[in-house]
């Protein structure tokens, strides 16, 4: 098939891309490079230096006739957010907002759409969260994700557009150079003391990359709706950072600072509906996946993405 994938020089895009071309499709990527790295782009892929918010992706949707696009390009930092808004909306609602329109002007079959199950749910649904929960974003990055899957629903209901959402939680492998795994794993490695905000209480569900780009594979055939994508395990960052100490053989203590603004305390994602949907699981724990980064031996481009 034809496929686009927004956002695919960034961490998880990339990986995605890899994997359709490894199936061979035919793969064209949309990244403005904001984020995403130019290292990260597979060479069989046609790539198109650009923002998604950009008129001229019509030209591309024109040129290219896809039958599949997948959506990860965005603004993905919580902190950005808060600290910039309009820019904030400007990728996640605005840029989403063009590629759908294309999308419907030239017959694309499906739209798999990224969204965050760690930052719309918010802090009072019961864990594990499932996908019918009560939507809560404490943050404008949080409010624009389940913005845009408002936007995908009144798609598919005005021009029959049809969709799968998949809401990451937190998702961390190779090919990014920020977050907590990255950043912990990069630190101990050099000797050096990482740094826990806040309390350390606050908890995360895990899930690797590898196993992220399984069901974005799956999507493409089966699923409809809103599904969560994660491990149903909640990891406090305490507990991560002992793991992380034993996998790199660390020997110090974390240092404590303030709680930054607009995170949530815990998340954790119920997913079986991905496996009721799409037939999807993951295969990594915590540790396993962590391990596959070690023996990669490429500690620069850990991540972690919420």
């Amino acid at each position: 098939m034809n496929i686009l994938v927004t956002g695919g020089a960034g961490f998880i895009g990339s990986h995605v891309v890899d994997a359709l071309i490894e199936k061979d499709h035919n793969v064209v990527v949309i990244d403005n490079l904001s984020s995403g790295l130019k290292n990260n782009l597979n060479p069989a892929a046609i790539f198109y230096e650009m923002d998604i918010a950009d008129k001229r992706v019509s030209k591309i949707f024109e040129k290219h006739n896809f039958d599949i696009v997948n959506h990860h390009a965005a603004q993905a930092n919580v902190n950005v957010s808060v600290e910039n808004p309009v820019l904030d909306a400007k990728s996640n609602i605005l840029g989403l907002v063009n590629l759908l329109e294309n999308s419907v002007k030239y017959k694309v079959k499906k739209f798999i759409n990224i969204s965050s199950g760690g930052a719309i749910y918010g802090d009072d649904a019961e864990l594990p969260v499932i996908e019918s929960a009560k939507k809560d974003p404490k943050s404008p990055y949080g409010i624009s994700k389940f913005t845009g899957e408002l936007l995908l629903k009144f798609y598919n209901k005005t021009y029959n557009l049809n969709y799968i959402t998949l809401r990451y939680s937190n998702v961390y492998g190779l090919r990014q150079e920020a977050g907590v795994i990255s950043i912990f794993a990069s630190k101990m490695l050099k000797g050096e003391q990482p740094v826990i905000y806040g309390t350390g209480k606050q908890t995360r569900d895990y899930v690797y990359v590898k196993d992220v780009v399984s069901a974005n594979i799956l999507a493409i055939e089966k699923g409809e709706g809103e599904i969560n994508i994660g491990t149903e395990t909640e990891t406090d960052i305490n507990g991560l950072f002992d793991v992380i100490k034993k996998l790199t053989k660390y020997k110090g203590k974390a240092k404590y600072l303030e709680q930054r603004q607009g995170e949530v305390i815990r998340s954790m994602l119920a997913i079986k509906e991905a496996e009721k949907r799409i037939s999807w699981k993951p295969k990594y724990s915590l540790e396993s996946g962590i391990k596959d980064i070690l023996k990669a031996n490429n500690y620069r481009t850990f991540v972690c993405f919420s």
